[in-house]
């Protein structure tokens, strides 16, 4: 059994016409008649509201999603860094074909993936679409359009051509997943109602880019009726995750998460601190998925990737223009502070039910940050559920699935839940 989940766990981490994208001149999407390169071509610029749809495209099948009847559309749609400046991502949106027999408007379920490299290869969207297959979250998408549910899958920022993807920066990931929500309802054809419930979804990355979506939704997207966040096997505290990886198995993530908070903050020292194997790896890194990642880093230290062998703690010391230092930076991305309920007056109201959840024996996310980032929820009075499932890090995404739908479920069909802080 334990060497079944190990295997997971590396498996996880380490597994028509044409119309040009928007410009500052171009109109938003009228048809979803882009050819697939379109889908992944950055825009001149970005005018349109967050949640336009800029390029649309029909999949005609989903593979990863199995036999599950539906219909499929990639998306490149207007959204936000984590700076504010407007920017384009790409994802998915998926429509179950069979009727929606429920009330009210047929269900949203917005789904942030879990890790998957950060070689533009890895999006998600083109893995749902079989163009690479390294991603294993599958199961997840089919369970909600069984459900009768529709899906609105971001890729996450920066998975456009000649971009890199912010990994774990929680405004960006925040934002992208709020605007496919606010997208899917404007894709033709999709069905969809921009006054249906939503529900957000998302393991690991997934997890913090949907925690990180619920804590800002009041503030970024007021329209969405969100109803409700699943997130599980959080890395709520980086800092605490990073020490935890730095010369293990799993080190290829800090490093793509290294990549990651340099991208969004370029004024920063970095690539001045690496020595030439350093800068190797970053090269690599940014052409590798799950199991290419866990496979090229295992066993990675920092010091090893850095002209004076500086150590993470040191890294972290290290100032930039503005004095702020790189674990000042890091601690930015720090999920549960200033949370609290509706009408608490906190910096980021939760006015919906969170359910959180982790594997007991989780080899990748330290159970002190999964503990921590449930505590400050409690600790807030933000209405929580807690689950924990007898699996380590990749079991636990699998084993929380029908929980998950049916807790969703209930919060679409407006049942209370007391939670269990």
């Amino acid at each position: 059994m334990r060497r079944v989940a190990l295997l997971g766990a590396g498996a996880l981490f380490a597994t028509a016409l044409a119309v040009p994208a928007a410009t500052a001149d171009a109109a938003p999407a009228a048809d979803c008649a882009a050819a697939d390169a379109a889908i992944y071509q950055p825009p001149a610029s970005v005018t349109a509201v967050p949640g336009t749809v800029l390029a649309c495209r029909r999949v005609d099948a989903l593979p990863l999603v199995g036999d599950v009847p539906l219909t499929a559309w990639k998306v490149q749609y207007a959204s936000t860094d984590g700076r504010g400046r407007p920017v384009a991502v790409s994802g998915t949106v998926v429509v179950p074909r069979a009727a929606w027999t429920g009330p009210g408007e047929r269900p949203l379920v917005a789904f942030a993936p879990g890790t998957l490299g950060i070689g533009p290869q890895c999006a998600f969207s083109k893995q749902l679409a079989g163009e690479y297959q390294d991603a294993y979250e599958g199961g997840n998408i089919a369970a909600l359009l069984r459900a009768g549910y529709a899906v609105a899958a971001t890729d996450g920022a920066g998975y456009l051509d000649g971009q890199v993807h912010p990994y774990v920066s929680g405004a960006d990931a925040g934002h992208a997943l709020l605007d496919i929500a606010r997208a899917a309802p404007r894709v033709p054809g999709s069905g969809l109602s921009a006054a249906a419930p939503v529900g957000l979804w998302g393991y690991s990355e997934g997890g913090a880019g949907s925690l990180w979506a619920a804590q800002l939704a009041r503030s970024y997207a007021p329209g969405l009726n969100v109803v409700g966040v699943a997130s599980g096997g959080v890395p709520g505290d980086l800092k605490v995750v990073a020490r935890s990886l730095d010369g293990g198995a799993f080190a290829g993530f800090l490093l793509d998460a290294v990549i990651g908070m340099a991208t969004t903050h370029p004024e920063m020292p970095f690539d001045e601190l690496l020595d030439e194997e350093g800068r190797t790896a970053v090269r690599d890194a940014k052409t590798l998925c799950l199991v290419g990642t866990l496979a090229r880093f295992a066993g990675g230290r920092t010091e090893n990737y850095t002209r004076d062998r500086l150590t993470l703690d040191q890294i972290f010391a290290v100032r930039g223009p503005d004095g702020r230092t790189w674990g000042q930076i890091v601690e930015t991305n720090k999920l549960g502070t200033g949370v609290g309920p509706a009408g608490s007056g906190a910096r980021h109201e939760i006015r919906f039910p969170v359910l959180q959840y982790r594997g007991l024996l989780d080899e990748v996310i330290p159970a002190e940050t999964e503990e921590a980032t449930r505590r400050a929820y409690c600790d807030a009075r933000v209405p929580t559920q807690w689950n924990t499932y007898l699996g380590d890090h990749l079991l636990a995404d699998f084993q929380a699935v029908d929980d998950v739908v049916k807790w969703l479920g209930d919060r679409f069909a407006g049942r209370p839940m007391p939670g269990n802080c």
